[in-house]
């Protein structure tokens, strides 16, 4: 297991990401891309898992559950 963190500039970026993130690979990012018009539609089909960096507990939630589920899964 490992994490890979991507720091993007704008939002250009993430298609460039995309391509260099390996299969099998969990994406997690902050809400706030979610209301990023085409580019947060694609985000949120794609699977990226979204958290809401204000809200502390429900980040911890957020990911601990979706560790739970990538242990269950077996992926990265």
């Amino acid at each position: 297991p490992f994490v890979i963190v991507c720091n993007h500039q704008a939002s250009l970026d993430l298609m460039g990401m995309v391509e260099v993130i390996p299969e099998r690979c969990v994406p997690i990012a902050k809400r706030e891309l979610l209301y990023l018009g085409t580019v947060g539609w694609a985000c949120w089909l794609s699977g990226v898992i979204f958290i809401e960096r204000r809200r502390r507990d429900a980040a911890i939630e957020v990911i601990s559950r979706t560790a739970s589920a990538m242990r269950r899964d077996n992926v990265r």
